[in-house]
Parts: C-alpha cells; structure tokens; sequence
C-alpha cells in the first residue's frame, strides 16, 4: 500500500481512486464495512482503491491537551489498512488550512482537484469542514456538482443492536472489557511500543516484566490483564501469551502509569524492542499489596488464570 500526505502532489497512477473518507480511528467492523464498498467500487471500474484519513486526529488538532483517547497510533492504523487489502492511503496533514476549509473549498480543492478522486464513501453520520458545518448530505450535492461519485453508508450495527462506533469501543475498554470492544473492532486491541528500562523489580521475584510506557493512545481500565504479545525474533514475528499490569504500581507509590508486561516461555533481552500487546481480558482491578511476597503470590495466581484464558482463546 502507497502512503500519500501531500493532496496536492498525488502522482498520476493514483489518480482516479475509490476511496473511504473519515478517521478510522480503531479500523473496526463499521470502517471494515465501508472500505468494502469502497473497494468493490475500484475493483468494478479498475481503479485504485484507497482510504482518506486526517493526521493528526483532528481532535488532537482542536483539543491537544486533551486526555489521550486514540485506539491506533498512525502506524498501527496504515497496517490494518494495509491488511485489508487497500492499494492507497491518503494521510492528509491536519493543519490551519485544512482546518479552516469550508466543506465546498474541501470538496473542490482536495477531493476533485486535488486527490482527483472518482468516488467517495463515507458513514451516515460524517461530519467535515470548517465548525463541522458539512454532513454526508453536503458531500453528495457538492460532489454531484463537481462530478464525484458518493455513497454514504449506513453504520454497521453490533449484536445488541447498538451501532459500532470508536466512542463506544473506547468505553468498553476504559470499562475494562476488551473482550467486548474486540467483538465491535473485529480483532483485539492493541498497544505497540518499545520496551524502555523500569525498576527492574520482577526479575527479583521471578516475574521479569518489558515495561512501555504508553504514548498518544487511550489509557483502559487500570488492572491485570491476559495479553498476546507479538515480536520480532530472527527477522519472524513470533508470539507469547503473559500477563500484564496497566496502571500506577500502588504497591511501590508511583504516580505514572506504565505497561508492564510477564511473557511466558520467554527467555532474552527485551530492551528497547518494539512488542505489540493484544489485550485478551481483563482479571483484576490494580490493588496494593503489603510487600513483595504478597505480590509475588497474587501474580502467581495472575498467571495462572491468564494461562487458563489463553488457551481458550
């Protein structure tokens, strides 16, 4: 998949894309469902088929001392993307003039002139332009008038009859069930990140941990966690079930929060290797204990239900 930032130098061979339009913050099932028929639309006139998404989050952009809230960094989102089979993702910079584009400037400027587009697909409920004054009905009568093909597409419901969306799959884990924001995602959710340099204190109890402190991604529920890890070992991706801890460590009064994770049959050196944490279920809210032997034998117990949950999964 070719990665394009700049709408106005977009080579020719790109030119002419079906492309999906919106955040995708998290690639859940309901972006899933819109990249489909963005994709069948490419494959049935033999054009590329592409996303269009703002970086940074526009709402980083308005709000940046806001609490963090992304699901997926930039990297992590061009991969599902990738995986999904796209042949173009059009990352536009999120800026003061994009921020200030009228919805017809947008249309005109970025999308016809600019991306050269052939047809867009965007949710029910998309919302673009300067104050957001644009929905997915000004996109379809701006871009019959300049000639682009639109189709806004209804979201995609869940089981209990809710629509999928990032604001609710962000709830389900700051609530502390990943399983359920996995069933809206359509896979597990994941923090990626390089192992930095803690303690070092769970190699004195038996529990060595990679510690990654969390940067630009939501924060869930603090507590303990049954986790898949994913690293590079030998130039393979190789993958270890453990367990791990998000949150504040109370048992030793720290006040940053911090990932650390146990693998399972891993023997080696971690530091500043990059892992990708699939949060499986959560076990327990984060508690204080009174000394190291007590923690050592609640994660003993930690891991063992982690090993049960793994191997069910």
């Amino acid at each position: 998949m070719r990665v394009l930032r700049d709408w106005r130098l977009v080579p020719e061979e790109w030119t002419g894309a079906s492309a999906a339009l919106g955040n995708f913050d998290g690639v859940h099932r309901g972006h899933r469902a819109l990249l489909d028929v963005a994709k069948h639309q490419a494959e049935a006139t033999r054009r590329p088929s592409g996303a269009v998404i703002f970086e940074p989050h526009p709402q980083e952009y308005f709000r940046p001392d806001a609490p963090n809230f992304r699901l997926t960094s930039f990297d992590a989102k061009a991969r599902l993307l990738e995986r999904f089979g796209l042949d173009v993702l059009f990352a536009l910079r999120f800026d003061e003039e994009l921020a200030a584009m009228t919805p017809e400037r947008f249309v005109n400027e970025v999308l016809v002139k600019g991306l050269r587009l052939s047809h867009v697909v965007v949710g029910a409920e998309f919302q673009f332009g300067k104050g957001r004054s644009g929905n997915a009905a000004t996109l379809r009568s701006l871009g019959i008038a300049q000639g682009l093909n639109v189709t806004v597409f209804d979201l995609v419901g869940a089981e209990d009859g809710q629509k999928i969306s990032s604001t609710r799959i962000r709830n389900a884990l700051k609530e502390g069930r990943p399983r359920d924001a996995a069933a809206d995602l359509g896979h597990w959710w994941t923090i990626e990140g390089h192992v930095v340099k803690g303690d070092q204190r769970g190699r004195t109890i038996g529990f060595p941990t990679a510690n990654i402190a969390l940067r630009n991604t939501l924060e869930p529920a603090e507590g303990v966690y049954a986790v898949r890890v994913t690293l590079e070992e030998e130039g393979e991706q190789k993958s270890y079930d453990g367990v791990a801890n998000f949150g504040r460590r109370p048992t030793f009064d720290k006040k940053d929060v911090l990932l650390e994770v146990h693998l399972f049959n891993f023997a080696g050196d971690l530091y500043g290797k990059r892992l990708a944490v699939a949060f499986i279920d959560y076990i327990r809210g984060e508690r204080k204990f009174d000394g190291l032997e007590a923690l050592k034998a609640q994660i003993a117990a930690d891991s063992v239900n982690a090993r049960q949950i793994l191997s069910a999964v």
